[in-house]
Parts: C-alpha cells; structure tokens; sequence
C-alpha cells in the first residue's frame, strides 16, 4: 500500500490504492509512531473507512491509532447526513468511553502523607471489573430515565450539582436518546452498573498538575501548578457493549437490503435515515447518557471521600468529553456549512474558542481536551482549535494507545513486578485483578507526550498543562 509524508507530523494513503476508496486516508503520526502504527492493521481499517458511502473529505487516523473493530481505534469519518451511514463499528463496543477531570483545592503537600490511604478510600467507594456491580440496582423504569435524562437524571437524584451539567460534553445528555431501542438484555446488563470502573484501560487516578505550558488557559481551566486533581476514565459498561452488539448483527444482515457492500464486514452499516440507522442513534444515544451518568455517580463518590478525609467540597469538573460516539454536528465543507454525522471512535472533540457547544467560561479559550496517559505515565490537558475544525472536524487524539495486545502485555513482567516499579516512582496502586495490572502496563502503550506532541505540533490541540499521578484505581 502506497503511503506519502506530506509534512512533518501528516501521512496520506491515496484513494487510488483501492477502487472501494471514496476518499484518502489521512494519519497524523511522526516517523516513529507511523511504524508502530504499521504494526497491525490500522492503516488497512483507514483505508477501509475511506468506503463508508457519504464519507467526507478524509478517513482520519490519530497518532495514537490502533488496530480495532472496523474502524481502528483512534479513526475519525464524517459522513453526509442526508446521505450518509451510520456504523457501530466507527463507535465502538464501550459507547462514550470517556474522560473527566476533577479540581481540589488541595495542593500536593496536603496528600502526599496520605496518598495510600485516599486510594484506599477511593478504591472501597468505587466498585471496578469486569461484569461488577455498584451498589445502585435500577428498576427498568428507573433505568430509562437514566438512558433518557442523562446526567439530569443525576442531578434530579442529588448526585450532580446543576451547575456539573455546563462542564460536560452536551451538557451530559445526548438529544434523541430513545430506550426503548436498548434491548432488555442490555439493560439487564447495566442496570446495577451506574458508578463502576470497567476493566482494561479503564481507570480513577488522583494526579497533581506538574507542568503548566499556558498559563492563561490553564488558570481559565482553574489549573494550577502542585493542585491535586482526579481523572476519571470509564465509560456504558456492558450496556454499551451489549447495545453494540445487537445492532451490529442486525446491520450485517441489513446492509443487502440497502444495496451496501463494504470491504471488512466489520464496517457495517446502513443508512442514518433508515429504521436500523434511526434505532441504532436512538440506543447509542441512550448508552452514552448512561456513561455519563457512570462517571457522575463515580464523581459523587470522589466527592465524598475527598470530604470525609480533606473536609473540603471544593472538587468541581473542569470538562468531561467523549471518546466513542458518533454526533450530528455542522462543519464548513467546501466553504459551505453542511450537516454530518461524525464518527469518532478513540478520538476526542476538540473545538475552538467562540464554538457554541463549549461552556461560557471557556469562550475566550476553547474546548478543554484530556488526554489520559497509560497506567503511571503522565496525562495532559490541551485546548481545542480551529485547525482542527478546518482539518479534523474539530478531533484530536485520546491518548496513548496500545503498541502491544493484553497478552503479549502480561508476558512482558508480573503484578508484582508492575506494582513495584510504580511505587519506585511514588504511585499507589489499587487493582481488583493481578492481569489488570499487567494488561495495563505502560510499556503495553505508545508515548503519550510523542503523541501529544503531534498533535500540538499539527495544530489540531494545544498544550496546557501536564499531569503526573500518584495513586490509580484499576478495574
């Protein structure tokens, strides 16, 4: 396959390496991460996407992409939305997997003697794993209000303060949620899951803000130099997965009716406008209001321990994005203003200042972008752009990403092994299985700052400040 540089941090795969290409591949990478992106098949899952009928401009890859299902993780593809398809597959099994960040008015200093002991009050507070349950069981009924209100639902219940709703990405709830598109079984999966980790990359970790790279938009965020912070990363549990699940067999046998041939059944798809489109929008949409209700109730938690130990209410939520979503939103194509539906699957918004959809505290600044690193490796906070928006469809990256599968990652050293060389740097660490530690391990991941740095150098988001951890949760 014929790939081209065409700039210090941007590759290209021409349309013309296959006939199924509507449109090129685009991948933002530098000479070191284009080769461990060669690794598995993500170039290929670009080229791919770049056949989703009414696909817009480019298939898009971030530096931190690998290989997924149907799309790589780290893919972006917006398609026409009176033309266009919707695809699960452009998703992902863990609808809105997200990230949030959490302020203190704690500096370092204040922690530091009782790291181990917040860790352990978080980790009792916080159910994590696979298939866990939390200590809420929601009757069906319950339950749709959660997948229709969103993080509404939360305030309602006493677990979010109104004000949570402005720092959230849509304001913690996707228009058009329908449950009554979420199958039973889904539902059955997720009803005792709202404030649990999942399992993987999944994580809660307490963080102080190490180095600030601009500071005005920093101290617009409420960032400071030494502040204590929490970076909640967990998304729709095994509603999501299971809501995924369902509509990706019932797209796969109607992809014939609608005349749709795709390189990799993987990709399969169907028509937004038609009754499985339709359906399918109405129950992601429902699974990511559960995600953020998840991370809300996860949040109540933090709170809770944070006042219990440090006497303080002062946490507050500086943004909460989404990384596995797909979002009915209008970009200039052409020089003119078009509506679309843009996939992004491992990949996270990142809008300029001005934008509509960015709270009113951030106008002057942009979006906050948070971008979590692998397990004891630094995370960042950025800013959003209008590069993006005229290059990207206002996304960016979503972190690391994996250089290595899980298994592979286990052979590499042992859980107590793992343990000891984050102590050594002066992070505790809770984990409710030993091959969660080790399926985690940050030698498992690419360099998060290489990829931060490319796409601060691409100008798709800009660097604000760097986050150092000194304790995680895993689930």
């Amino acid at each position: 396959m014929t790939i081209e540089k065409i700039s210090e941090v941007k590759y290209r795969i021409p349309k013309s390496n296959y006939p199924f290409m509507r449109v090129d591949g685009v991948i933002y990478a530098d000479d070191i991460l284009i080769e461990a992106i060669k690794n598995d098949k993500t170039i290929e899952q670009v080229a791919n996407t770049a056949s989703l009928p009414g696909i817009i401009s480019a298939s898009l890859g971030m530096p931190d992409a690998h290989q997924g299902y149907g799309f790589c993780i780290g893919g972006v593809a917006a398609v026409d939305f009176e033309k266009g398809v919707v695809s699960p597959g452009g998703i992902g099994y863990d609808i809105n997997c997200g990230v949030r960040l959490l302020t203190t008015d704690l500096e370092f200093n204040q922690v530091k003697s009782r790291t181990e002991e917040l860790i352990k009050n978080l980790f009792h507070e916080i159910p994590s794993g696979t298939g866990k349950g939390g200590r809420l069981k929601l009757s069906y009924s319950e339950l749709d209000d959660v997948l229709r209100l969103g993080v509404g639902w939360s305030v309602k219940n006493n677990y979010a303060l109104a004000s949570d709703r402005e720092y959230i990405e849509e304001h913690g709830c996707i228009p058009n949620a329908d449950p009554e598109k979420v199958s039973n079984r889904a539902k059955e999966r997720g009803r005792d899951q709202l404030g649990t980790l999942g399992s993987g990359n999944h994580f809660v970790e307490v963080q102080i803000v190490q180095e600030i790279f601009d500071e005005e938009t920093a101290r617009a965020f409420n960032l400071h130099k030494d502040q204590v912070v929490i970076l909640v990363h967990t998304g729709s549990r095994g509603l999501g997965h299971q809501v995924c699940t369902d509509y990706l067999r019932e797209m796969d046998a109607a992809m014939k009716t609608y005349g749709i041939s795709m390189p990799d059944r993987e990709l399969a798809c169907v028509p937004i406008d038609s009754k499985e489109g339709r359906n399918y929008l109405g129950a992601m949409s429902s699974a990511a209001n559960f995600a953020f209700n998840n991370r809300q109730l996860i949040t109540y938690n933090v709170r809770e321990v944070f006042r219990r130990l440090f006497k303080t209410d002062k946490v507050n939520i500086v943004y909460d994005v989404c990384h596995n979503i797909a979002k009915i939103e209008e970009h200039t194509v052409d020089s003119s203003k078009k509506k679309v539906l843009v996939h992004r699957k491992g990949a996270t918004r990142a809008f300029p200042k001005h934008h509509k959809d960015i709270p009113k505290a951030y106008k002057e600044f942009g979006q906050p972008v948070l971008i979590p690193g692998s397990m004891g490796t630094y995370s960042y906070v950025l800013v959003g752009t209008e590069t993006a928006m005229e290059e990207t469809f206002g996304s960016t990256c979503h972190g690391a990403g994996r250089s290595l599968s899980r298994n592979k990652a286990k052979l590499i050293m042992s859980a107590d092994e793992a343990v000891k060389k984050l102590r050594e740097k002066g992070i505790v660490i809770q984990a409710s299985t030993r091959s969660g530690i080790t399926e985690e391990i940050p030698e498992a991941y690419k360099n998060i700052s290489a990829v931060v740095d490319v796409v601060h150098k691409a100008g798709l988001s800009l660097k604000v400040a760097k986050l150092k951890p000194i304790g995680v949760i895993k689930g």
